[in-house]
């Protein structure tokens, strides 16, 4: 398994001259479709595709073409899983190529945004302060202790008591 660099499809079959299997079907396809004389056809399996006659050459040429498709698409497909088997780390190059151009598209804009570190240091969080009890004031609730509030003592002193108690 080398890291040797690979064509972006699937190669000639082993003896051809310059032409792949696939691509005389593409050329057929692609005659037949231009003999049947349809220019703007529905697309395979649609609705409007389902509304043609029977004789209407659309209806043919949007079956050749949806072969020709799933032709390309399954030639893809192997050719991905070969280069798996032998150029992991090309394939990895291959599948992710649509992630890395996105990455580059957005990097000026990420790099742009503050850290949350940056964040954290420009809104520091407020130092909570410590509940008081105020004299001539009503108890204050405890916090992290339900029922229980803070009273301030005749001698100033912070009494905690449950709300069930007098002061």
């Amino acid at each position: 398994m080398t890291d040797a660099p690979v064509a972006d499809a699937p190669a000639a079959e082993p003896g051809a001259v310059g032409l792949t299997s696939g691509d005389v079907t593409e050329m057929w396809a692609s005659a037949q479709v231009t003999a049947l004389g349809a220019r703007d056809f529905p697309r395979y399996g649609s609705l409007p595709w389902l509304t043609l006659k029977a004789d209407d050459p659309g209806r043919a040429a949007a079956i050749i073409t949806a072969a020709e498709e799933w032709r390309r698409h399954n030639a893809h497909e192997e050719w991905l899983n070969r280069l798996l088997d032998t150029h992991p780390t090309a394939w990895f190059r291959v599948v992710t190529a649509d992630a890395d151009q996105y990455a580059r598209k957005i990097l000026p804009e990420l790099a742009r945004r503050p850290t949350i570190a940056e964040i954290k240091a420009r809104n520091p969080r407020p130092v909570p302060r410590p509940v008081v009890a105020t004299p001539d004031w009503p108890p204050v609730a405890v916090p992290g202790r339900p029922g229980w509030h803070r009273h301030c003592g005749p001698d100033g002193a912070q009494i905690d008591k449950p709300r069930t108690e007098n002061p």
